[in-house]
């Protein structure tokens, strides 16, 4: 009977010990979870979850608040550890930030790109803006990009300083009767901080079909304030010129060459894609020079939508000409055409036909 007793009571205390949510089970990973992993699973619950995606559904929300309590825990050496010993009570609940913090520091910004904030009261240091030039192919699959960060942050030193400094207004009595009123400095004494650089590895996700100019949201990892908080750093996606596509929104333009004889007769080709998937190209009959292909389904993916959701494909249809003509006569038998030439305004004529692949 004691050893069932003293088995019993273990029971008991094991679970009064890891009262509270399943941190491990909400992420779905398991308890010997790798960091890299942990992530992996908080990014695509974090997207499905995500309020601003689920608007319908009331329960997202509260399912939203758990992944980013779960991630923020679990991504902590630290409160992990203190977590997998004593469970959810054992960590410092004023110590979580709102899921909405948590999400906007892993992927920046919040789900449509509008960033969360609160109101401040506290002055803050400039945001930082950086350019980061993207490839097209990874605009088109996605990818997630490792980043060093070095920032300026405040350290403890000895002595004070003034702080928080303002301008009041006093009131002085000159005489009976008489007063003067001038602006005033006034300064708080503070304890004394200096500055120093460090450096940590950041990770941002390139979401397949991220516009050109889409703005990444990084809270509190600007430019710091002696007296505040730290600005944000804020990057912007710009698109790498590609050699065989050009991407203007949702749409992918590309040019092909062909022969005269294809031009005349048709043909059967086919082009790589950005994912190397092949997109088959296939006329019949007769194709002008100019003519504009359009392959629905084709383009870039649209951004933040379902995966099957793509933009076009324009394909403009270029003829190589051959650089003489061995029998004239025999040519205009051939193509039944005599000399003939018209004159118009190019520019207001829809003289470029446009064929639906």
């Amino acid at each position: 009977m004691k050893p069932l007793l003293l088995f019993s009571l273990l029971a008991v205390f094991s679970t009064l010990a890891f009262a509270g949510r399943d941190f491990y089970g909400i992420l779905g990973v398991p308890r010997d979870a790798s960091m890299k992993d942990i992530k992996k699973a908080y990014r695509q619950l974090a997207v499905q979850f995500h309020p601003d995606k689920n608007k319908d559904d009331p329960q997202a929300s509260a399912k939203f608040q758990d992944i980013g309590a779960a991630y923020e825990v679990l991504s902590d050496e630290e409160k992990r550890q203190a977590y997998d010993r004593f469970g959810e009570d054992g960590i410092n609940k004023q110590q979580h930030h709102n899921a909405n913090d948590v999400f906007a520091s892993m992927f920046g910004g919040s789900f449509f790109g509008h960033q969360h904030q609160g109101q401040r009261d506290t002055p803050r240091g400039h945001d930082v803006p950086i350019d980061l030039h993207v490839a097209l192919e990874h605009l088109y699959m996605g990818r997630f990009v490792e980043l060093l960060r070095s920032k300026a942050v405040r350290q403890a030193a000895e002595g004070t300083r003034q702080c928080n400094c303002r301008q009041e207004m006093r009131t002085t009595m000159i005489g009976q009767g008489r007063f003067q009123m001038m602006q005033v400095q006034v300064c708080d004494n503070c304890p004394n901080v200096r500055l120093v650089t460090e450096s940590h590895e950041m990770e941002l996700e390139i979401e397949p079909g991220t516009p050109d100019g889409f703005e990444l949201v990084f809270p509190g990892e600007g430019e710091p304030h002696m007296d505040g908080d730290h600005g944000d750093l804020k990057i912007r996606i710009r698109t790498e010129a590609h050699a065989r596509f050009h991407r203007v929104g949702d749409a992918l333009y590309t040019n092909m060459t062909i022969t005269l004889r294809d031009a005349l007769l048709g043909f059967s080709s086919s082009i790589t894609h950005l994912d190397g998937h092949t997109v088959p190209v296939v006329r019949t009959g007769v194709t002008s020079p100019g003519t504009r292909l359009v392959l629905d389904n084709e383009g870039m993916p649209r951004h933040r939508a379902p995966a099957d959701q793509r933009g076009p494909l324009f394909i403009t249809i270029d003829v190589l000409f051959p650089a003489h003509v061995s029998e004239p006569a025999n040519l205009e038998r051939v193509l039944g055409q005599h000399s003939h030439q018209s004159h118009y305004n190019g520019h207001e004529a829809r003289f470029v036909p446009i064929a639906q692949q």
